[in-house]
């Protein structure tokens, strides 16, 4: 298993990179919000070596406006992983599933060169999803034992703790496992 992070706003922008192999780093939700340290904390990751995710938090309604903002927003580059962060709003609602489904196909046909994943937690998965599409792969929240997601499915990354930021690990044999997979799009 691969050690990474995932780090929004909320965390520096020159946080610790020690043997871990890829960041996601939150770019942008909804049609109006841009993390402002983006650019800064891809800099951070990308001087350290790793594999660069960027992720959305996505809310219901207008998925095109969305997928446009969003890769507008997210650094280009062959290799960087994307992902749909699909949960409860800060409202209390949350995108359909077929809203999810063509989010993640609407984000696979802007940016083609670039793997597409579903972020969700157990209780999603397990309870709201009902398509099981992860676009080119699942990553799950689970605060268990890193790499032992309670799910029946397979899936790529593994969020196991948040404490004291958003840990997670990769299933993959190595690093240039994970970035052949990631430049394989």
């Amino acid at each position: 298993m691969l050690r990474g992070i995932d780090v929004s706003a909320y965390q520096s922008s020159a946080y610790d990179t020690d043997g871990l192999s890829f960041v996601f780093i939150k770019a942008t939700e909804g049609r109006s919000y841009v993390n402002p340290k983006l650019t800064a904390q891809t800099k951070t990751a990308r001087d350290a070596g790793c594999v660069v995710g960027f992720y959305h938090f996505l809310w219901p309604g207008d998925l095109a406006a969305q997928a446009e903002y969003f890769v507008a927003k997210a650094p280009e580059r062959a290799g960087d992983v994307l992902a749909v962060d699909w949960e409860t709003t800060g409202d209390g609602t949350h995108a359909s599933n077929a809203e999810k489904d063509s989010f993640i196909r609407q984000v696979k046909s802007l940016r083609p060169r670039n793997r597409v994943v579903l972020y969700t937690n157990r209780n999603f998965w397990l309870t709201i999803d009902t398509t099981s599409y992860a676009g080119d792969g699942l990553w799950i929240a689970d605060y268990v034992t890193a790499g032992k997601p309670r799910i029946q499915a397979a899936w790529r990354f593994h969020q196991y703790t948040s404490d004291p930021v958003d840990r997670n690990v990769g299933n993959f044999a190595g690093k240039a496992a994970l970035e052949e997979w990631a430049a394989g799009a």
